[in-house]
């Protein structure tokens, strides 16, 4: 199981929201490219990158910010918000991202079939959800046409190779993580799985580890981080397994 830690990207700054909302954030730094080596020095091998500002408008907001990070960037970096069009993702790709984070367009169908017939392995989708509904449009509009474990299943079967799965109403918590999402979601079994939302402390990882198999693969982990509730270098020691 992968230790992933998350950036956050607002006007610049490196924050955390608090349960997705956007105008409860809390700010960690001024320096995106100070803590991609702050994670790299505590042993990262993949490291989170959100465009917040991007995720609410539906274009890339942050790219001098990303840049920044790129340029001081030892291990692969994986990067979303605001990513809705071939030409977007083309970029970022282009300028050194190693996986792109898809969001609302997976629900647009050729776009998304594009987007895997081109990338594949370096395309990753977005699976926000709260109270059981799939989030769209930076976490603003809900859909109801499908289950978590539906939707999984559907992506899996079009080709995705993996999928980020956050519970928002948790996101930035550190209230722990939604087992019981994770699990409908690994009922799929049809791609990687990576959960993002709620970890608290190492607790929360030891028991998401215990569930690891060859479809979970990974945690994400931010505010926890940046509030010293356990060093990243710790988790990986104690819970890290596999590769990239």
């Amino acid at each position: 199981m992968l230790i992933i830690p998350a950036i956050d990207l607002q006007d610049g700054r490196v924050v955390r929201l608090w349960q997705g909302r956007f105008h409860l954030e809390t700010t960690y730094s001024e320096s995106p490219a100070d803590i991609m080596s702050l994670w790299q020095r505590e042993g990262a091998q993949l490291v989170h990158v959100i465009d917040l500002d991007g995720a609410r408008v539906g274009v890339p907001r942050n790219m001098a910010a990303l840049k920044e990070i790129l340029d001081v960037a030892q291990v692969p970096v994986q990067f979303g918000g605001g990513l809705r069009e071939l030409k977007t993702v083309e970029a970022v790709l282009e300028a050194g991202v190693s996986r792109a984070v898809i969001g609302t367009q997976a629900f647009e169908e050729p776009l998304m079939n594009r987007l895997i017939e081109k990338f594949r392995e370096r395309i990753a989708v977005a699976l926000d959800v709260r109270d059981g509904r799939i989030q769209t449009h930076g976490w603003q509009s809900q859909s109801e046409d499908w289950t978590p474990k539906t939707f999984c299943r559907i992506l899996g079967e079009s080709g995705v190779k993996t999928v980020i799965v956050t519970d928002t109403s948790r996101d930035g918590t550190l209230d722990g993580p939604n087992f019981d999402l994770l699990n409908q979601v690994l009922e799929a079994e049809t791609m990687e799985v990576i959960i993002s939302g709620g970890i608290a402390n190492l607790s929360d990882l030891e028991k998401l580890a215990q569930i690891a198999n060859e479809y979970f693969v990974g945690a994400i982990v931010g505010r926890a981080l940046y509030e010293h509730k356990f060093k990243l270098s710790e988790a990986i020691q104690q819970f890290q397994g596999g590769a990239l």
